[in-house]
């Protein structure tokens, strides 16, 4: 395969599955793994002392297990599509760990503009292509980077509020990350609605599919439909977004 590399060619996918790039896939996957299997352990040992039982452990890792399938089924047809652009490798290492399609997408479509070249198109040669992985792993080292000088500021300034006044402190970190979540997801939900009916379509299905599971779930029982809710109502959001597609809705 290594005679088939030349920065002026056109054949992306030569490069895309060269040997050190499925190198560098095990290497991502193999840290995920172990990873994932430190958190497991250590929220399992964790859990009697927040007075959780083994019960509550297991029906908390299922139903986080079951709420990613849904968002897991929308990066993956995404991914699916950026393929040809980035490559088995570049998508799975990116797409595949980040999740962040649209940030990726932009940014190595600025790479690409910058060496006169259209994304997956004209000029989208093997050496554009060897840049527009090295500047979004360069920017996703970044936020890497801010995390990890972050994180133990905003848990030293956890514990001095927890610490300040018993009760106050904890009625403030049960609102704190309550209100930060309904600001995020306000914000992704705003965003979608400005983009025209078809979008605005799209959420309001979605988000009737989320409250019907959550409203069959609490008044008839069904504790299961709970965990899969967000699942559902994204195949849904999917569903329903191909359906307004075929419709000509803008």
């Amino acid at each position: 395969m290594n005679n088939q590399l030349d920065p002026n060619s056109t054949n992306i996918l030569a490069a895309a599955n060269s040997l050190i790039l499925w190198l560098a896939v095990v290497g991502v996957f193999g840290v995920i793994i172990i990873q994932s299997i430190i958190y497991f352990r250590a929220a399992r040992r964790a859990a009697p002392a927040v007075g959780m039982t083994k019960s509550e452990t297991i029906t908390a890792f299922r139903a986080g297990a079951v709420a990613s399938v849904g968002p897991s089924m929308a990066v993956s047809l995404i991914a699916i599509t950026l393929v040809p652009v980035f490559g088995t490798p570049g998508v799975l290492t990116r797409i595949g760990l980040i999740g962040s399609a649209a940030f990726d997408v932009a940014a190595a479509g600025i790479v690409s503009a910058t060496e006169g070249a259209a994304l997956g198109g004209a000029g989208y040669t093997q050496a554009v292509f060897a840049n527009v992985l090295l500047c979004i792993a360069i920017a996703g080292a970044g936020w890497m980077i801010v995390t990890l000088i972050a994180t133990p500021l905003l848990k030293r300034g956890t514990t001095k509020l927890e610490s300040s006044n018993t009760g106050r402190g904890a009625f403030m970190m049960a609102i704190i990350p309550a209100a930060a979540l309904l600001g995020v997801f306000a914000a992704f939900g705003v965003q979608q609605f400005q983009k025209g009916v078809a979008a605005s379509i799209v959420v309001l299905a979605s988000g009737a599919t989320m409250g019907l599971c959550l409203w069959i779930s609490k008044h008839f029982k069904v504790r299961w439909l709970r965990e899969w809710a967000l699942g559902f109502a994204l195949v849904v959001g999917l569903v329903v977004g191909v359906l307004v597609r075929n419709a000509g809705i803008a």
